[in-house]
C-alpha cells in the first residue's frame, strides 16, 4: 500500500532528492516549494503521484492550505516532511533581533505549525509519521551559524517532547540530523546586515567551507539522505534522532565525548571543598 507524502521544501538539495525517491518508491506526494519550475520535471514523470503545492512557511494561511490540499486530494497525510530552511551566516554579536526571528519563524515556528496541523488527521486514522529535518547542528555549535543552531536546538527539543506526546496515537516523530552534504545550501546562506571586522578572522574558515558545499565531491550525496529517509519511514520502528552520513556520527561522537567532559569538570567544581574564609 502506498504512503501519502507531504514535504515542504522540495525545489533543491535533500527536499528534490527526497521528492524524487518517494514518488519512485510509488508513493503519492504533495511537495511544497516557492515556486513550482523546480518540480516541472518530477510532475513530468510521475504526473498521477505528484501534486505541487506553493508555500510560504511564514503564513499560516498557506501552511494550513496546503495540508488541507494533501487531504483533498490524497486522503490523508501517513508522513509528514519539514524539510523547508533557511541559513543565516553571522556571528551572535551581528545578528539583529529581526534576523534572528526570521530564523525561528522557518526552521522552529514553522514545523512546530505544520505538526500541529497534521496531528488531528494522524490521530484520526490512527497513525502516521513526522519527520523533522535537523542537522547535527542541533546537537553541536558551529561559529557564524549561532542563529541557525538555535532554531535547530528548538527543533530538536520540539521532537523529543512530540515523539512522547504522539506515540500513544500510533504516530511516530523523527529527527534526521544530516552531516555535510553536496548541496546548495551554502551558496545560499543570508550574511547578517552587520558584519564587524573583529569577527571577520574568526569567521572566514567556516564561511569558506560553506560556500563551497555544492562542489565539495567529498560531502555525502543527497540522494542517500532520501533513501535513510524512506528507510526510517518503512521501519516499525527507530530511534527519535537519526544522524545521516558518517560524518555526522564522527562529529556527534566528538561532541558527545566533549560533553562527557565538560560533565566531569562541572561535578568537579560543584563537589569541590570550599575555599576556606
Amino acid at each position: 500500500m502506498s504512503r501519502r507524502w507531504l514535504v515542504t521544501g522540495c525545489s533543491s538539495g535533500l527536499g528534490l532528492a527526497l521528492a524524487r525517491a518517494v514518488l519512485a518508491a510509488g508513493d503519492v506526494l504533495v511537495a511544497t516549494s516557492r515556486g513550482d519550475s523546480p518540480l516541472d520535471a518530477l510532475a513530468e514523470e510521475f504526473p498521477e503521484r505528484l501534486v505541487r503545492a506553493r508555500l510560504e512557511l511564514r503564513d499560516p494561511e498557506q501552511c494550513a492550505a496546503a495540508v488541507a490540499l494533501a487531504q483533498e486530494r490524497l486522503g490523508g497525510v501517513d508522513v509528514l516532511v519539514n524539510n523547508a530552511a533557511v541559513g543565516l551566516f553571522g556571528a551572535v554579536e551581528e545578528v539583529s533581533d529581526a534576523e534572528l526571528r526570521e530564523q525561528l519563524e522557518v526552521l522552529a515556528v514553522a514545523p512546530w505549525r505544520m505538526a500541529r496541523l497534521v496531528l488531528p488527521l494522524m490521530r484520526a486514522q490512527g497513525g502516521g509519521h513526522i519527520v523533522n529535518v535537523s542537522s547535527v547542528g542541533g546537537r553541536m555549535a558551529f561559529p557564524g551559524l549561532g542563529a541557525y543552531v538555535a532554531g535547530k536546538f528548538a527543533l530538536e527539543g520540539m521532537t523529543l517532547a512530540l515523539a512522547a506526546e504522539a506515540a500513544p496515537f500510533g504516530v511516530r516523530v523523527t529527527a534526521v540530523e544530516p552531516g555535510g552534504f553536496a548541496t546548495s545550501y551554502g551558496s545560499s546562506l543570508t550574511e547578517a546586515a552587520t558584519a564587524l571586522p573583529e569577527y571577520a578572522q574568526a569567521l572566514a574558515p567556516m564561511r569558506a567551507a560553506l560556500r563551497g558545499m555544492a562542489g565539495d565531491g567529498v560531502l555525502n550525496r543527497p540522494e542517500v539522505f532520501a533513501q535513510l529517509v524512506l528507510r526510517a519511514v518503512a521501519a516499525e520502528s527507530g530511534p527519535v534522532r537519526l544522524p545521516v552520513g558518517p560524518d555526522a556520527y564522527a562529529m556527534m561522537e566528538a561532541a558527545l565525548a566533549g560533553e562527557a567532559a565538560e560533565l566531569a569538570a562541572a561535578r568537579a567544581l560543584a563537589e569541590a571543598a570550599p575555599d576556606p574564609v
